[in-house]
C-alpha cells in the first residue's frame, strides 16, 4: 500500500525517472487525462501497456481532481477528506513509478470546480499548455455518454483543450474511453477496440496501487477485469475471440479535425445509430 506523505502539495508534476519536466513533457507520446486517480490505469490501460519498456514511446498522465469526496468503509472509513486526498496522491504515483510513466500531473481541483463551466477555464488552459507541450500521438480520456459528471466534464476541458491549438499541434486520435457506462451499444464501425491484454500482470500491479479505493469499499480490479474480459468474448458474434481482453473507445478525432461538429452532435449522431439498431424490426 502507498505510504501517506503527510508533506505532499496538493498540485504535483512527479516525473518516476527524474527527467527533466521539458523532457518527460516532449517525449510524451500517448496522454492520459483522467478525472480522478485510478482512472487512468482503468480507461488508458491500452496506452500505459504500449509503452511500457518502451524506449520510443512513453505514456504521461494528467489527473484533474483530487479525489476527496470519494467513498470509504474498512480501515479508511475514519480518513478525513484531507487524508484521502494525500493518500490517493500518493496511490497515483506509486502507480506512474509501477508503469514507467513518462510524468503524473496531479492538479487536485475540486470536483465541483471542473464541472462548472464558469470556473473550469483554469483547467482548460493547463490542459492545453500540456497537449501543445506534448503533442501526443493519442489522447485518452472519458467519453462523453460517461454516467459520472466529473468525467463528461473532463472530457469536454479535454476537447476545448484541444481546439485552442493550431492544427499541427493537435493529437491525431483522440479515445473517449468507457468507465463509469459501457460502450459496447456502439455500431461496430464506431466502436475503437483497444487491445489491453498486454502486461496482465502489470495490469494488476496498477490496480493494487489503489487500495483506498479497492478496501475502501469498490472492487475495481474485478469490475475492470470482468469487462475487459467480457468485451472481448461478446465483441463479434460470428468470429472467434481475438485478443483476450478489450476495452472499449468512442472515436473523438473529428472533433479535433472540425471545430464546427459539437461534442452533443457527435455523440447524439451515435445515440440515432443506436436507436434504429435495437428498434430495427419490431
Amino acid at each position: 500500500m502507498a505510504h501517506l506523505d503527510e508533506r505532499q502539495p496538493r498540485r504535483d508534476f512527479f516525473i518516476p525517472d527524474e527527467a527533466t519536466p521539458d523532457f518527460a513533457l516532449s517525449r510524451c507520446t500517448h496522454l492520459g487525462i483522467g478525472a480522478h486517480a485510478d482512472d487512468l490505469e482503468f480507461m488508458a490501460y491500452h496506452g500505459i501497456s504500449h509503452c511500457y519498456e518502451q524506449a520510443n514511446q512513453w505514456f504521461g498522465g494528467i489527473t484533474c481532481t483530487d479525489g476527496g469526496g470519494c467513498s470509504r468503509s474498512g480501515k479508511y472509513a475514519d480518513y478525513s477528506d484531507e487524508a484521502m486526498i494525500r493518500l490517493r496522491a500518493e496511490e497515483q504515483r506509486e502507480a506512474a513509478r509501477i508503469g514507467q510513466y513518462s510524468f503524473i500531473h496531479q492538479l487536485a481541483l475540486k470536483s465541483a470546480t471542473v464541472k462548472n463551466t464558469q470556473s473550469r477555464s483554469q483547467l482548460i488552459e493547463i490542459l492545453a499548455e500540456a497537449i501543445a507541450a506534448c503533442q501526443p500521438e493519442v489522447l485518452y480520456t472519458h467519453n462523453p455518454a460517461d454516467s459520472h459528471p466529473t468525467h463528461v466534464a473532463v472530457c469536454l476541458s479535454a476537447i476545448e483543450a484541444v481546439r485552442r491549438l493550431p492544427l499541427k499541434k493537435r493529437p491525431q486520435k483522440i479515445l473517449g474511453c468507457e468507465v463509469w457506462r459501457a460502450l459496447d451499444w456502439l455500431g461496430p464501425d464506431d466502436k475503437v477496440a483497444l487491445d489491453v491484454s498486454r502486461h496482465p500482470q502489470l495490469a494488476e500491479r496498477l490496480h493494487t496501487c489503489f487500495d483506498s479505493q479497492i478496501a475502501g469499499g469498490k472492487n475495481y480490479t474485478q469490475a475492470v477485469t470482468g469487462r475487459s474480459l467480457a468485451n472481448a468474448t461478446f465483441h463479434k458474434s460470428h468470429a472467434a475471440d481475438g485478443p483476450s481482453r478489450l476495452w472499449f473507445a468512442m472515436d473523438l478525432s473529428p472533433l479535433a479535425v472540425d471545430d464546427s461538429l459539437s461534442v452533443a452532435s457527435l455523440t447524439n449522431e451515435h445515440l440515432e445509430k443506436f436507436a434504429k439498431n435495437v428498434s430495427y424490426g419490431l
